[in-house]
């Protein structure tokens, strides 16, 4: 049976982001993953953690879905905390041996040394921004594609060794209409895609 860590990335901020989006994109993902006939364990960084738990299911997942809103161009700084603090807490055993480098073997390159090969991972993001920011040379990433914009998630999960899966986003949350089913219609479609 294959098995899935679905990690909540959400920081509460009342009256401002309250988790409700994320919570039913997590509600969604459970839904593809319990038909599918996925073990699934959870994390919900918000409501605490203990670092040797996660680590233990790192260890024990074939998959890792992450979802976060994007604050300030990045994950929310109890996200940044809880990466920290989990794949520091891994180094030697679960998430990453060393950088790779070797003095005896130049050939060997950094960000090698990570020891979750052989497994993936998917981000899912949601965004205030508009869509048409990113890829366009004049929109305010300045041409960056939506996962270069994102570059930073992704080689923090790339330096442990995982492969990265089509990533997922809703955009302009705040000033969009949003249409959470048609939304999520294509959240269901990026995890076929992925996991089927």
């Amino acid at each position: 049976m294959k098995k899935v860590l679905i990690i909540n990335g959400h920081q509460f901020y009342e009256n401002f982001a309250e988790g409700k989006l994320t919570q039913s994109i997590i509600d969604r993902t459970k839904e593809f993953f319990t038909n599918e006939g996925f073990e699934i364990k959870e994390t919900a960084i918000d409501k605490a953690y203990d670092v040797k738990e996660e680590l233990d299911k790192f260890s024990w997942a074939d998959h890792i879905f992450f979802q976060y809103p994007v604050y300030w161009m990045s994950v929310p700084w109890k996200t940044k905390k809880y990466m920290d603090e989990v794949f520091s807490g891994g180094a030697g055993t679960v998430t990453y041996k060393d950088d790779g480098r070797s003095r005896k073997d130049p050939s060997k390159k950094y960000g090698s040394g990570g020891l979750l090969k052989g497994k993936d991972y998917m981000l899912s993001l949601t965004y205030n921004c508009p869509e048409t920011e990113f890829s366009n040379k004049d929109g305010f990433f300045e041409g960056l594609s939506l996962d270069e914009a994102n570059f930073v998630a992704h080689k923090t999960f790339q330096f442990c060794g995982l492969e990265p899966l089509k990533t997922y986003s809703i955009h302009d949350v705040y000033k969009g209409d949003l249409d959470l089913e048609a939304e999520l219609k294509k959240l269901d479609s990026v995890l076929e895609k992925n996991f089927k």
